[in-house]
């Protein structure tokens, strides 16, 4: 797992660095003293694990956890036990009171191991979602999506646009109640075909066929209106034939 620590004293940072290094199957890619300084990693690369004290100068480590649009695994370090309540309320993996003894950290990570291979084989089994092909029959044209309910049939011409939410993909279709399920944009675009689904904005694709009107910089289908991205504006007008 790749993992970072924050922590503002330089022992503690060393020591928990050490313990990392002597499990062997963490990568350490990041070691802070300013918790605001591992934002920006958080952003832009993958963290499956994050150590983190929580009475730090700058910003706690609580607050730093809660500031994180996409919230890894994380295990709190700290010489005050007060906390771990709240630390548990907001998902913690584990609570660790400094001194550290080596034993307990081995098991902290031991069931953030656990709780990461789990949501790996999560995310294999709903991204199998989609089948490889597009299947015809009758006449209409479908694609086979799983979700929490299990697979379900969509007809193409029944999407009216996807939504995307963080991890997820919100499929609203004709006469039915959107559909939730665990992929990309990337992978449902891969079984759509491009002349008739377009993405029109870093949250929204959209069915060409079933937009009603164009209202300044919104796409109006039935009556939502679906916001036009910047960087998506020029290849939509040019696609509509504006």
């Amino acid at each position: 797992m790749r993992c970072i620590i924050i922590d503002d004293e330089p022992l503690a940072l060393g020591i928990i660095k050490s313990y990392c290094e002597d499990i062997g199957t963490l990568n350490v890619i990041g070691a802070f003293m300013n918790p605001l300084e591992a934002i920006s990693v958080c952003n832009k690369t993958q963290v499956d694990l994050i150590f983190s004290d929580i009475e730090m100068p700058q910003i706690s480590g609580i607050d730093f956890i809660k500031s994180l649009n996409q919230k890894p695994l994380f295990i709190f370090t700290t010489a005050y036990s007060q906390y771990a309540l709240e630390g548990f309320e907001i998902n913690a993996v584990d609570y660790l009171v400094k001194p550290i003894p080596f034993p307990r950290f081995i098991q902290a990570v031991n069931r953030a191991k656990e709780i990461y291979e789990l949501k790996k084989e999560q995310v294999k089994f709903f991204r199998s979602a989609v089948s490889d092909t597009i299947v015809t029959t009758g006449g209409d044209k479908f694609i086979f999506v799983k979700s929490e309910y299990g697979t379900v049939k969509i007809k193409l011409k029944d999407i009216k646009y996807i939504q995307g939410l963080k991890d997820y993909l919100k499929i609203h279709i004709a006469n039915e109640k959107p559909l939730l399920t665990l992929m990309t944009f990337k992978e449902i675009q891969e079984k759509l075909p491009e002349h008739q689904f377009m993405r029109v904005h870093r949250s929204y694709l959209i069915n060409v066929s079933v937009i009603d009107s164009i209202q300044r910089s919104k796409i109006v289908v039935d009556t939502t209106r679906i916001p036009i991205g910047d960087s998506y504006k020029t290849e939509f007008l040019r696609r509509i034939g504006m």
